[in-house]
């Protein structure tokens, strides 16, 4: 039966072609820019560690200092995570998390040892032993230094996979010295590419949301023993040393922590009240307040999807839902004109819940190449996306998910949309229909 009503269907489409294409055409231009916005949308609001985001978290204090600095009435969406370098090794050497790792990014001039090779620059990051592990990145070759070589200040690096094609040809590096900022570090480690989106722990200091990732890692005590700076910093006091700014009023790195299970956030934000308590008894701190975020909490505070891509993803539905509701008028209007059709088919038997099943299979036919048309028409659109001067414009991609997605939102528009018309259509009688003829 259901091959018999797809018969019918492409009959009525060769009937009335210009009717045919007109749905097509609404449902498509509908369903294109609802999964265009709806893909950026999800990649902008994805999980970059679905694995184990609910156990990352990133703390944060109150740096307003006890002689009265003013500082902003909302901490979290001003500082993000940043905080003092004492605070941070403090809270490091305290030991409460499984893994943890204090992080800061570093502009890297990137000198090649090839003969006529010109200096180039990359992003660099400057942290602790533990984040490799606590965000799985990857390793092709070696593996990340240890927390003794970072103790030690060791000049080691671990540079990413398009650094190493760049510099290496691709091959196994380690060992080998890349040459950063005018000084030479040993690499231990390259990693497979890897660049987790959004770029959660660069969001506070100075990096970009999204992009390729970070072109070398480089341990934190080293780099500073070598007078690296950080891209961003915050001083509450004019005039400091960005020499020392281990001991300087400003805040400069963050912190981020992996806990054993989800549930011990509660203790470790007990512990973090406590250290801010003692902070001000200490006289350093003026308010005890404390922030704790997971990963996405985090996220969601700092607004990681722009205002404007939310509103685009409303107005694109919008956009879908008036496309559906023409669609609906084409269909009731090529209903009326078929009812003396229907009225000869149940003349001869068919029952309503049959003239039902032939306009929904129908529709149902305009809904899977009206989701054809779309998703040409998203791919279009994406394409526009990656020629526009945003950070994310190469990520704008079609994936298996949302491909499904424009078939499943194409079929749903074309069923609803056909839902009246074929309500109207079992209600046609055969009687003056056939008196009618």
């Amino acid at each position: 039966m259901f091959a018999y009503y797809l018969d019918l269907a492409l009959r009525s489409f060769r009937r009335n072609p210009v009717l045919t294409a007109l749905m097509v055409l609404a449902l498509g231009l509908g369903i294109g820019a609802s999964i265009t916005t709806l893909t950026v949308l999800k990649l902008l609001s994805g999980d970059p560690l679905p694995q184990k985001s609910a156990r990352i978290f990133t703390p944060l204090l109150d740096p307003t200092p006890a002689d009265g600095s003013a500082t902003p009435a909302y901490m979290p969406r001003w500082w993000g995570n940043l905080m003092t370098y004492t605070d941070a090794m403090n809270l490091l050497s305290a030991h409460q998390a499984e893994r943890q790792a204090v992080v800061s990014l570093v502009k890297a001039k990137i000198a090649p040892s090839q003969a006529g090779a010109y200096p180039f620059y990359s992003n660099g990051v400057m942290t602790t032993a533990d984040f490799f592990a606590m965000f799985d990145a990857p390793f092709e070759y070696g593996g990340g230094w240890s927390a003794q070589d970072g103790e030690n200040r060791a000049p080691v690096a671990v540079i990413a996979a398009r650094l190493n094609d760049k510099l290496f040809e691709g091959k196994d590096s380690v060992g080998r010295t890349v040459r950063v900022n005018g000084h030479d570090y040993r690499v231990v480690g390259v990693l497979k590419p890897w660049a987790p989106q959004p770029r959660f722990y660069a969001l506070a200091l100075g990096g970009t949301s999204y992009g390729m990732g970070d072109g070398v890692f480089l341990p934190l005590l080293s780099a500073r023993a070598d007078h690296m700076n950080p891209e961003n910093y915050s001083c509450w006091e004019s005039g400091a040393n960005l020499q020392r700014l281990e001991t300087a009023p400003c805040a400069w790195v963050s912190i981020w922590i992996e806990l054993a299970h989800a549930s011990d956030a509660r203790a470790y934000t007990t512990f973090l009240s406590n250290y801010a308590h003692q902070q001000v008894a200490l006289g350093r701190f003026s308010d005890p307040k404390v922030w704790f975020y997971d990963l996405m909490g985090y996220l969601q505070e700092q607004q990681v999807v722009p205002d404007d891509v939310q509103m685009q993803t409303y107005l694109a539905f919008g956009f879908l839902l008036i496309c559906i509701v023409g669609t609906v008028g084409l269909l009731l209007a090529k209903c009326l004109g078929r009812s003396h059709e229907i009225g000869t088919r149940r003349a001869l038997g068919a029952s309503r819940a049959a003239i039902f099943a032939q306009f929904m299979v129908e529709s149902g036919m305009v809904g899977i190449a009206g989701g054809v048309l779309g998703l040409l028409f998203a791919e279009i659109g994406l394409w526009e996306i990656r020629h526009e001067p945003v950070q994310y414009a190469h990520l704008a991609h079609l994936d298996p998910t949302m491909f499904l997605a424009t078939f499943v939102v194409a079929l749903v528009a074309s069923l609803v949309a056909g839902l009246l018309p074929a309500l109207r259509a079992c209600l046609v009688a055969p009687a003056p229909q056939l008196k009618s003829v």
